[in-house]
């Protein structure tokens, strides 16, 4: 079992669906030694899942994330290049004949590419083979940035695992071409956690997001539970279980200052 693997399964532990679910269990198991404190935490976890899953509350959450408003033209003349992060990738899929993208990735790549025709900035792709299938996803973005846009990436890293690579492995091909500050592109509520990685290597970086949420009550809708609600909020609740365990990492490594 890889190290990936791992911290993936003890992520989703702690994380909604699988942390209520889990959490809904013990509730049940305690409603014959202790009544109240078994009812109590039932009641929790549906409250819980009823919040996460609204519109409202996982729109509220994905906010907390945002450290940037859309990037300007201005800001993009001030950088070298584009650097964009893999979001996943659907593995051997049939209509396909093989690996391809995800919803994410496509999006983020999108940008990149609607980023890049406005300047003609070079592109730095990013993603490896986190989860075993036959191509990176670096090298699948390749493919569709050529294919699909007519844009050849100036750089491809295709070894990260994480993040936290992304940076670590993507520095060294920018700084041997003189890059020194570059525009981010991924998801808004990704950017707290991806930026100060690729800072920590020694660029500077101008956050260039994607779909930022709002947090405004539009429509009575907005706090029904929705599907789309709670995976919202689980994503938002990984980012900031990543930035917290980023946090540990760096502090058990380097100890402190």
């Amino acid at each position: 079992m890889t190290a990936w693997l791992v911290t993936n399964l003890i992520a989703a532990a702690l994380l909604p669906p699988l942390l209520l679910v889990i959490l809904l269990l013990f509730g049940l198991v305690l409603l014959r030694r202790s009544p109240r404190l078994g009812k109590s935490l039932i009641l929790l976890v549906a409250v819980a899942l009823y919040a996460l899953s609204t519109p409202l509350v996982s729109g509220l959450l994905q906010a907390s994330l945002t450290i940037s408003a859309p990037v300007s033209p201005a800001k993009l003349k001030t950088v070298d290049a584009i650097v964009v992060l893999g979001g996943g990738r659907r593995i051997d899929q049939a209509e396909y004949g093989g690996d391809t993208l995800n919803s994410f990735s496509l999006e983020r790549l999108r940008y990149a590419a609607f980023l890049h025709r406005a300047s003609g900035l070079p592109i730095l792709v990013t993603g490896g083979k986190p989860d075993d299938g036959t191509h990176a996803e670096g090298r699948i973005m390749q493919r569709v940035l050529q294919s699909e846009y007519g844009i050849s990436p100036g750089w491809v890293e295709d070894a990260s695992l994480t993040t936290w690579d992304n940076a670590r492995l993507s520095a060294p091909l920018l700084r041997q071409a003189g890059v020194e500050r570059i525009a981010l592109v991924s998801h808004a509520w990704h950017l707290r956690r991806a930026a100060p990685l690729f800072e920590a290597q020694g660029l500077s970086v101008v956050p260039a997001g994607i779909q930022f949420a709002s947090t405004r009550m539009d429509h009575p809708f907005d706090v029904l539970p929705t599907p789309n609600g709670l995976r919202d909020s689980s994503l938002a609740l990984h980012e900031w279980l990543g930035i917290l365990w980023y946090k540990l990492r760096t502090f058990f490594a380097e100890g402190t200052p």
